[in-house]
Parts: C-alpha cells; structure tokens; sequence
C-alpha cells in the first residue's frame, strides 16, 4: 500500500526541476488533461482562476463551485471547458447542495482542488458557531471532499488538492478551543489554525484513499502579488506585519519577494498533474516540488525567509483526532468505512 507521510517521513525533494519563478503553464508542459473532469474551489479569482485556465487548457472540463455567480461568470468569461455551481463555504447545506448536484450527473471527478479561502478576517463564526477561517479553510474541504467521495473513487486514480500555507506555521490546532471561545481572538492565530488543519486533513485522507487509489496532498503557493486575500485586512496590520511603510506603501523589499499569480498556480497545478506524484502522495510541496520539514521554533512569527512544512502538522495522532472531530460536527461519518478498511500506519 506504499509508506504514508506521518510525521514527514516522506518530506523530501524530488528534483521537480522547477523553482519558485515557474508558472503554471510550465509545470503542466506536455500533460493532455482530455477526458479529466476536476473541480477547482475559488476558481474564479486569484491563483484558483489561473488554476481554472491551465487546467481547461490542457484539455480538462472544469468545475468552479463559487459563492457569486456574476462575478465569476464574467472573471470566466471566455476560457472553454468551465462550468459554474453555487457554494459558499460558510454554509454547510450549500455544500451538500452543489456536492448532490455533481453527484447525480454520475460522473467521475478526477481532480478536487479546494482553494477557496479567507485571511485577514474580523471574527465570525458560521451557523454552528465555527470561527469562519476554520470553517472556510478546511472544515469546507473535508465536507466537499466527503460528499463527493463516491465521484473521487469512481475516477480510480483520483487526487485532491488543499491549498494551505505558509501561515500553517503560525499555530498548531488547538483541540481545546479551535473556536476562540475561551481565548482572545487572534485572526493570525485562526488562519494559522486552519492551514494546519488543511495539511493534517491531505495526510489522513491519504492513507485512507489509498484503497481507492485516491491521493492527496497539500501546498503552500506562496505569498503572491495580486490577490484578494487581503481585502479585509486593515492598513495598521499590514504595517505592523512590516509589509507596508508609514505612508501605506508596499515595500520594495517585500514586493521582489512576491509571486505573480502564474508562479501562486504552479504548485497547485504540479500537485495536481505530475507523475513525479503518481505513487507519493500525503505530503506537503512548496515551489513546484515536496517541502522538506521546517525546523523546530517557539517563536510564533512566519518570517519571510522561512520554509518547510512544520511536523506538528502532518502528526499521526492529531490527523485522525481532526477526522473524528470534523466527522462531529459536519455528522459525516464517511471515515467509519474508510477507517474499518484501511491498514495501520507504515513508520
């Protein structure tokens, strides 16, 4: 059944040859995607809509699950292929709403990349009471991903893909009180929360995948240029983050540093596409390759220069703890069958 990525046992280079300057369109050189039908969150802006064009163009049908529809139907205007659904991830019912829809077309679904997501946000929690970068950031791609599992088996040889982050690196999940119930709200600390939760989700649905051939992984596009990311964020927090000068100004320094949205897609696109993955999958990729493990700090900043994906976040332990407490309270209880079937963990 392979080796899983538990605790990083798998986080090594592959010599990808490409670098964190490659596009999208590089890493997907010479894949034919005719027939492959993928379904791509937030693939109507950002790097999930430069994600959406490569994709499409390579041949495959694409479908954007989005939250307003006028808006990307004219973002998608013009690229082949594409077809629209409503979602938004605040909503669990909408979820199942779009994911029933897929389903009846009784189709397989090659591809799952969740890519929707929210940063820099005031505190809000759903109908549930989930903090809305939880529920947003990865409680929406277990419940997606869930419901569409019997597409995901059928195509037999499917992946899944979460956009997670850097920020990951910003807090491990607290168990305790991922909901800022008992603690003041931080809204770095929640992002951080739920990228982590993101990684540690790719690594248990890859071992329990593996009997349907079904793998996944997680990636960190990258801080880019162009975005909506931070639509919400204040000019103070930029400032005091030192990405902006006393005037609102983005620094030249941290400007050079930024990626264009092509070069944001790449990883995505090359987690999703290449066969250097085909028999590798649970692991965490940065620059269009696998990230190798960060090392250990107790300082809760992301510096600039800092890469790798932390090991609290690919822990056996705290993945299946996750699973279970996702299957609380979205009441899927997918991985029950997933779980009574699967080997042990391989060290």
């Amino acid at each position: 059944m392979g080796q899983n990525n538990c605790q990083g046992a798998l986080q090594q280079p592959v010599g990808s040859g490409f670098n964190a300057t490659s596009t999208a369109s590089d890493v997907i050189k010479g894949i034919d995607l005719t027939g492959k039908i993928a379904i791509v969150s937030g693939g109507n802006a950002g790097i999930g809509l430069e994600t959406t064009r490569i994709l499409a163009a390579a041949g495959a049908t694409v479908i954007v699950p989005a939250r307003d529809l006028e808006k990307a139907r004219k973002n998608l205007a013009g690229i082949p292929n594409v077809e629209l659904g409503k979602i938004d991830f605040m909503d669990p019912a909408s979820i199942d709403a779009f994911a029933d829809s897929f389903i009846a077309t009784d189709r397989p679904l090659h591809l799952l990349i969740n890519n929707a997501g929210i940063m820099w946000v005031p505190l809000r929690r759903d109908s549930r009471g989930i903090e809305s970068q939880l529920a947003t950031n990865y409680l929406g791609q277990f419940q997606l991903t869930a419901r569409l599992w019997p597409a995901l088996k059928k195509a037999n040889g499917a992946r899944v893909v979460n956009v997670s982050s850097l920020g990951h690196q910003m807090a491990p999940f607290n168990f305790e009180d991922p909901n800022f119930l008992h603690r003041d709200y931080q809204t770095l600390q929640a992002y951080g929360q739920s990228k982590t939760a993101s990684n540690l989700f790719a690594v248990e649905l890859d071992h329990f995948g593996k009997q349907f051939n079904i793998s996944a992984f997680s990636l960190h596009p990258g801080s880019i240029h162009g975005t909506e990311l931070g639509r919400e964020a204040s000019l103070e927090l930029f400032q005091q983050m030192g990405f902006l000068d006393s005037e609102g100004n983005l620094l030249p320094e941290v400007l050079a540093s930024l990626k264009t949205i092509p070069q944001g897609a790449a990883t995505t696109v090359w987690c999703a596409t290449s066969p250097m993955l085909n028999h590798l999958g649970g692991v965490y990729c940065e620059d269009a390759d696998v990230a190798e493990l960060s090392p250990e700090s107790t300082d809760s900043e992301v510096a600039t220069e800092q890469r790798g994906v932390k090991s609290y976040s690919l822990d056996q332990v705290s993945a299946r703890k996750l699973w279970e407490w996702s299957e609380q309270i979205t009441g899927i209880t997918l991985g029950q069958d997933m779980h009574a079937a699967a080997p042990a963990f391989v060290n």
